[in-house]
């Protein structure tokens, strides 16, 4: 029977996998590693708090997709509070841990992962039903997409959790990874893999919509009498989301391939020299996420300025706004009864909540 090692420190473990976590973290390296680390960080606070504060105070944003939105920029600003512990218990101070501090720290790291990537993916599949079964409304209701949040993070603790649960290496030394000195390498295997995989079907997702809203409105041009920025406006939202997919497979999979090559006990690979690196690269998509998602919304970046200024509601703002609400445009009937792609393509402007676009007046 195996001997169980739950009472030792983290040394024990980095001497067992020869991991040096000293020398790697110190002098110019540390301090550059520190600052861009802390400035981050504390850039995610700041800019997904205003996401999310927008999406409470304004009206416009108290749909379905919003809240989805709003949840990623939680998933974010607890990425942000997993990377400030992981500052702070890393380098040298990561052989002085104990065995559960150590767990808490990665799995931090994991939740925020996971419930990133699982509302993107909640984002995918429910965009990709309504788009493709040609609903004009989100098939998303209020009590719908609470539960989604609630699952989404509640399966981001438990994955964040496994580990912790048994599937680690502390009665089993010899299959201890080198990255993640008390985890399992068949998990480090399973882990990214899945991931991975996970990145798969939604880029292949987000290609069969963008493929589909592109050819609608390629087919409504040459039918229907509205502005050429209207007509586009589809395919400029699906560029935005694909963007914020691109921005988060580029940060994260060079970090999952290196877990990967870890728990196929790659020896030879170097995988020691460029963990650090990879960490920032992945704490850069939390910073990109708020960029790229909230602020290219028009309307999202107003309420957020507004917010910044500490101004009070600015009511001749509303009263200069031409833009019909997205709410107006949703509930509007096509009495016309021109085309049903129209009401395909509408249905894509709501669903979305006009993400990107500035021109839909």
């Amino acid at each position: 029977m195996n001997e169980c090692y739950y009472d030792k420190r983290m040394d024990f473990f980095y001497n067992k996998t020869k991991t040096d976590t000293a020398d790697e973290w110190t002098g110019p390296q540390l301090i550059i590693v520190l600052c861009f680390g802390t400035f981050f960080c504390l850039f995610i606070f700041i800019s997904n708090s205003l996401v999310i504060a927008a999406v409470v105070k304004n009206k416009r944003f108290h749909f379905p997709f919003y809240y989805l939105l709003a949840n990623l920029a939680a998933a974010d600003f607890f990425a942000g509070i997993a990377y400030v512990f992981l500052m702070f218990n890393t380098g040298p101070v990561s052989k002085t841990l104990t065995v559960n501090r150590w767990f808490l720290r990665q799995g931090l790291l994991d939740t925020s992962l996971t419930a990133s990537l699982v509302n993107l993916l909640v984002i995918a599949v429910e965009r990709h039903m309504s788009i493709m079964r040609m609903k004009i409304h989100s098939n998303l209701t209020k009590k719908r997409v609470t539960f989604l949040i609630i699952s989404i993070w509640a399966i981001a603790i438990f994955m964040g959790a496994v580990p912790t649960l048994g599937w680690n290496c502390l009665c089993d030394i010899t299959v201890c990874s080198s990255l993640a000195p008390i985890y399992s390498r068949s998990y480090l295997v399973f882990w990214s893999v899945l991931n991975l995989v996970v990145f798969f079907i939604m880029v292949v997702v987000y290609i069969r919509i963008y493929m589909y809203v592109q050819r609608k409105t390629n087919v409504l041009s040459s039918h229907t009498s509205g502005s050429i920025s209207r007509r586009k406006t589809p395919v400029k939202l699906m560029k935005t989301v694909m963007t914020v997919l691109g921005a988060f497979v580029v940060c994260w999979t060079p970090g999952l391939v290196v877990l990967l090559l870890d728990g196929l006990n790659c020896t030879y690979c170097g995988i020691q020299n460029v963990k650090r690196w990879f960490l920032l690269l992945a704490l850069l998509n939390s910073v990109m996420n708020p960029i790229i998602y909230s602020y290219k919304d028009d309307e999202m970046w107003g309420t957020m300025k507004r917010m910044i200024c500490c101004s009070s509601e600015d009511k001749s703002h509303d009263r200069r706004s031409s833009r019909i609400p997205s709410t107006v445009l949703c509930r509007s009937t096509d009495t016309s009864g021109h085309y049903i792609e129209d009401g395909i393509i509408q249905g894509i402007i709501c669903g979305k909540g006009d993400l990107g676009d500035k021109g839909n007046s």
